[in-house]
């Protein structure tokens, strides 16, 4: 089952990111966590992100604030990890369809568009506080 993160506007949809899988956003927080959260303090640094439940939900726009913040810090210390290996079979073939050879841990993660991921949930983020309108889990 994918998980597509949304902005709405009524009953329109006006901006959306398909991450994946659930367990790939799972793969994700996991290793912001593990590589950018102090050791046995989940959620301390990034917990917008880390803490939220990746079921049906959304982040309200207060929550996007907050997001979007965690997810500039977020980026910028990615930039300067190193690659790791895409966990799913899709990843590595949008990947090789595109072209891509991760040069660190931001490009690592990837849309289904093979988009780097924080960057399109940077850019979803921005979009929603510029809205005043929550991000939905669909």
């Amino acid at each position: 089952m994918g998980l597509y993160l949304c902005v709405f506007e009524d009953d329109e949809e006006l901006e959306g990111v398909e991450v994946g899988s659930y367990a790939d956003f799972g793969a994700f927080r996991d290793h912001v966590t593990r590589e950018l959260e102090p050791a046995g303090k989940v959620g301390s640094r990034f917990p917008t992100l880390i803490m939220h439940s990746d079921c049906d939900g959304e982040w309200s726009a207060a929550e996007c604030e907050r997001l979007r913040d965690e997810l500039a810090t977020i980026a910028k210390e990615l930039k300067v990890r190193p690659a790791v290996a895409f966990t799913s079979d899709w990843q590595r073939a949008v990947a090789k369809s595109i072209g891509l050879v991760p040069q660190n841990a931001f490009e690592s993660f990837i849309d289904v568009d093979g988009e780097f991921l924080v960057e399109r949930l940077q850019g979803l983020a921005e979009f929603a506080v510029q809205r005043q309108a929550p991000i939905l889990f669909q």
